[in-house]
Parts: structure tokens; C-alpha cells; sequence
């Protein structure tokens, strides 16, 4: 086997020629058969007895594909060894003209990429904005508020219906005087003004009482999710069979225990909402912070990265998409799903995750133990039996891989913060609540 490196079209592809005897792969063609003929069953042999020279009739292009095969993989492996790549994935291994005189050793072509060079980044001079929240009275109390909206009751009304009631109406929608798929429905609920339908359809059904009708028209908008009615003008027919005024619950000891607070303690209850808003705000303005840190590393990181490894990452995003619409009850079957819509956002964890290992190698960022544990904790403090709940975890592999990864996530944060030049940046949690997507 011989092995050179030619001038390579790019700074992470590698291109070497393989040598391959012709007489290595017979030998190993031999041993398959040899080792074939000590099982294979055929009409008129007894097992184990049948003929070398059958058995090769019979498996020899078999025998021959699989022994070249291995030899080139063997040959390849080699050849990496002694170059010293660190391989980034699979390689492309194609027939090579044979040098003259060279009749009995076959040529290939191996095209290969590897790993970047990563140093571990100099983030000094660098800004990076940490996000702050300070929990107000004013706050607590919207939060509260909040929670109530979220338990309110309707209560049936006689007269129009208004931004905020809850309608619930009958509806058939046409085109061109044809009902389409999912233009009709009965007993259908919304809360008039919140959005959840066009909003030539919530005009429609509003200064309505119930048992009117109407019948309007609806011009879909061109980017309408379906694509069968997006852009399209189209009529419905709308019949209110209720109309719902909201009623918020009191803020009283019943509410409190309806809350989990067993004595119905409003104080007690204000506390464990407060508590579990600090949770929630430190939890937020943290992954924001995480995400200023990944956005600087992003910008320092410059290398190039493995086209092999941005491809694999492609994919899986688009199954994990996939499985993700499928499992909210769409159905995916003939939806295709492009891995190369996600070829920016892979290119970027690719880079990422090569820089951020370079930085936990570097830096001996892996977590200990006892940052493991005060993680879980931490988890824990939103259950009734945190010492119950801290045992189980622990206890649970893939749950504690999924902590230790978070841990190591921290650390890497904590490290680049003290590297670089922290300027805090306070927000509102009206403002922190509003940008969780975000985060």
C-alpha cells in the first residue's frame, strides 16, 4: 500500500491515493469461502461437504466484493493512521488510474474531510451583555392577575357580543360556491379580539347575539398557512349559538387553594407565586445570557467546518422537525421536510459545539459532582418532595447525562463571562416574559 497527498481543494479535504494488491483481496476472498464452506447447505451435499469449487461458483462474486471491500478499508485505515487525519466523516473512495507496470495492484482515490484546528478563543475586549431582572410588586400583582384570566368562566349573556366574550357559533365557508376542506365547523369556541382567528372573521362575529346569522366575505391573506385557500376571496355563513362574558374568579381562600395552597393563605399564596416567578425570570434572563455568550463565540469562531458533520446535523434537525409535527397529531407522510433548509442553523452548531469542546478540553470545564447534584436541586425545589425527586434523578441515566450537559453548558458560560468585558443589561419581566421565544 502506498499513500500521497496531493494539493486539496479546500483547507479541510484531504485526497490520497490507495494501493490495493490484486493478490491481498484473492487471499481474502479465499478465507470467505473457506470459512463459507464449513456451513452452506446445497441440494445433494451434506452440510459442510459441499465442493470448494461449487461453493465458488455459487458465492465467489459474493466472496470477491466483500474481501475488496475489506481490504480497502483496511488500506484506507491505515492510511489515516500513518498521516495522523482526525477524520470528520465517511470517506469517498473511487477508482484511480493505475500507474503503468502496475497490473496487479489496483488504485483508488480516497477523498476525506477532517477536523478543523480549534484553539480555545481570547475573549478579552470582547462585550457581552448579561441580562438582569428585578421582580416588583407591580409585577407579582400582573402575575397574579394573569393566573386568574387564565381560570376565567363565561357566563352566557343576552346581549351583542364584545371584544373579550367567548363566542361559540356554527360556520360554513365556500369558494366559488364550493365548501373546502376545513372551512366548516360546529359548536366552534373563541375569545372574540385574541387573535386566534382572521381578523375579518372575529369582526364578523362581533355586535352578534345568539341565534343570529350572518354571511360575509373573507379574503384569505397570500401567505395563509393553507395553501389551498391562501390568496383566495372566499364566503361564510356564520349561526352564534352563545356568547360568553368573562368572569374572573375572586381573589379569595378558595381561589388560594384551587392554586395547590391547601390553607387557602393569600400571603402564603403570594409567596409561592412569587417564588416560582424568581424561578421562572432567573431561568429566562440565564438562557438569554447563554445565547449572548454562544453569539459572541459564533463571531469569533471563523474556521471552517466539515461539510459531512453540517449534512448529518441538517438531517437530524429535520427529523427531529418531523417527529416534533407529528407527534402535535399532523400528519407527515406526504410532507416533505428538506435537510437543507436547516444548513445555516447546523453550520452554527457544528461550530459551536467544536469550539465549546475545545473550550471544556482546554479549560477543564467538566462538571463535578457536586454541581451535578446542586443542579437536580435546584430542579427539585418545584416539587412537593425535592429530597424524593433529587434521588430518582440521580438515579436515572439519561436524565443525568441530559443535567451533566446543562452543567458543562454553565460552566462554559461562567468561563467565557469572566474572559470577557460584562456589560449588565436590565430588562423589564414584562419585557423578559414577552422575548421568552427568544430566549
Amino acid at each position: 500500500m502506498t499513500a500521497t497527498t496531493p494539493a486539496t481543494p479546500s483547507s479541510l479535504e484531504r485526497r490520497f491515493q490507495l494501493s490495493v494488491s490484486i493478490a491481498e483481496v484473492e487471499q481474502e476472498a479465499q478465507k470467505r469461502l473457506q470459512r463459507l464452506s464449513k456451513s452452506v447447505k446445497m441440494p445433494g451435499f451434506r452440510p459442510g461437504k459441499v465442493p470448494m469449487k461449487v461453493v465458488a461458483q455459487t458465492y465467489g462474486a459474493q466472496a470477491q466484493s466483500e474481501a475488496m471491500s475489506e481490504v480497502i478499508g483496511r488500506v484506507y485505515g491505515n492510511a489515516v493512521v500513518e498521516q495522523k487525519l482526525r477524520v470528520a466523516g465517511p470517506p469517498s473512495i473511487a477508482p484511480a488510474k493505475a500507474e503503468s507496470g502496475s497490473d496487479q495492484v489496483l488504485q483508488f482515490e480516497a477523498v476525506v474531510e477532517v477536523y478543523p484546528e480549534v484553539t480555545c478563543p481570547d475573549l478579552a475586549g470582547v462585550e457581552i451583555q448579561k441580562v438582569t431582572c428585578a421582580i416588583t410588586d407591580a409585577d407579582l400583582d400582573r402575575t397574579i392577575e394573569t393566573l386568574r384570566k387564565q381560570r376565567t368562566n363565561y357566563e352566557d349573556v343576552s346581549r351583542p357580543s364584545q371584544k373579550g366574550d367567548r363566542v361559540v357559533l356554527d360556520f360554513i365557508g365556500e369558494i366559488d360556491g364550493v365548501a373546502f376542506t376545513g372551512g366548516s365547523s360546529e359548536n366552534y369556541a373563541f375569545v372574540l379580539g385574541d387573535g386566534s382567528m382572521l381578523k375579518e372573521f372575529d369582526e364578523a362575529a362581533t355586535s352578534m347575539k345568539a341565534g343570529e346569522t350572518k354571511t360575509f366575505p373573507l379574503q384569505f391573506p397570500a401567505d395563509y398557512h393553507g395553501k389551498d385557500v391562501a390568496g383566495k376571496l372566499a364566503s361564510f355563513k356564520i349561526k352564534i349559538r352563545s356568547v360568553g362574558e368573562p368572569k374572573l374568579p375572586a381573589l379569595d381562600e378558595a381561589f388560594a387553594k384551587s392554586m395547590g395552597v391547601a390553607s387557602g393563605d393569600l400571603s402564603k399564596f403570594r409567596e409561592d407565586v412569587k417564588n416560582n416567578l424568581s424561578r421562572e425570570v432567573a431561568s429566562r434572563c440565564k438562557a438569554k445570557t447563554k445565547t449572548a455568550v454562544m453569539d459572541a463565540l459564533n463571531q469569533w469562531a471563523t474556521f471552517e467546518v466539515p461539510k459531512s458533520l453540517v449534512q448529518d446535523e441538517s438531517q437530524r434537525m429535520a427529523d427531529s422537525t418531523r417527529e416534533d409535527m407529528a407527534a402535535r397529531g399532523m400528519n407527515m407522510k406526504d410532507v416533505p421536510i428538506p435537510a437543507d433548509l436547516f444548513t445555516e442553523q447546523a453550520t452554527r452548531r457544528v461550530k459551536l459545539g467544536l469550539l465549546v469542546g475545545e473550550i471544556i478540553r482546554a479549560k477543564e470545564l467538566r462538571p463535578t459532582e457536586e454541581q451535578i447534584r446542586s443542579f437536580v436541586q435546584d430542579l427539585a425545589a418545584a416539587y412537593e418532595r425535592p429530597e424524593a425527586f433529587v434521588s430518582w434523578f440521580m438515579g436515572q441515566p439519561k436524565q443525568r447525562a441530559e443535567a451533566e450537559a446543562v452543567v458543562i453548558e454553565d460552566n462554559v458560560v461562567t468561563w467565557a463571562l469572566a474572559q470577557a468585558k460584562v456589560v449588565d443589561n436590565a430588562v423589564s419581566v414584562e419585557a423578559l416574559m414577552a422575548d421568552a421565544g427568544q430566549a
